[in-house]
This record gives structure tokens, sequence and C-alpha cells, in this order.
């Protein structure tokens, strides 16, 4: 019996910064559950089943990425949904608790796509893909 591959869902308002997240999580050798612009689509695709991991951008309109770490946190079925917050703002990560509270680990942008990689290979514990 093999394990199943991690699945991790991205959420970026912008295109070309999702872009970059998707071909760094397929460099961490993981799948891409969804790939969304926006945090209910996000919300909607952790809560569809089987996701290990959620990108989360924390600016976005509608719903931003704090009140979908919340409802993931709320949610019995997904609380154990591990997030990587992503922002601009070293103070926003730091000013509404997000670190702390919200996020098991975060990024600044700009990132590169390989640490990026090797936050979320860290995060899931899986190695190198070969």
């Amino acid at each position: 019996m093999t394990d199943r591959a991690k699945r991790v869902v991205i959420a970026d308002d912008d295109d070309d910064i999702r872009g970059l997240m998707v071909i760094a999580a397929g460099r961490a050798g993981v799948e891409i559950a969804a790939a969304v612009d926006n945090g209910r689509a996000a919300l909607d695709a952790v809560r569809s089943g089987d996701v290990d991991l959620v990108v989360l951008d924390i600016s976005m309109p509608g719903m931003n990425g704090v009140e979908v770490a919340d409802a993931i946190r709320e949610d019995a079925a997904t609380s154990g949904t591990l997030i990587l917050m992503v922002s601009a703002s070293v103070q926003l990560l730091t000013d509404h608790g997000v670190v702390a509270d919200r996020s098991d680990s975060f990024i600044i942008k700009p990132f590169s796509p390989r640490v990026l990689a090797q936050r979320i290979r860290d995060m899931l514990a899986v190695g190198e893909p070969v």
C-alpha cells in the first residue's frame, strides 16, 4: 500500500503570484488540490476534504486569509489542516496575531519559489521529489 500524495490548496488573488505558488508546490512534490483567487473558494476547497495544507494570502477581496484561517480552525472537520500564511506585510503577520493564533507558519512576499517549496516540504514532512 502506498501513501497518498500530500494535497495542497493555494489561494492568492494575484495570478502571477498564484502561478509561482503552484510551481513551488509542484517542486515540493505535492498534489495541487486547488489553486484559487479568493478566500471563499479556498475554504470550499479545504472543506471538500483530504487537504493537508492551505497556502493563504492574507489580503484577498471578500473573504481574506485571516477569515479563512479562522473558519478552518473553527470547523472540527478541517481544524487539523496546516495553514501557511503569505503576506507582503510583516506588520500584518504580527499585529493581527496571524502567526501565533491562526497559522502554522508564514512566508513574506516577495519570496523565492525555492524557499516556498522547501517550506511546504518541511511543513508536510515530505522529501525532495525524485
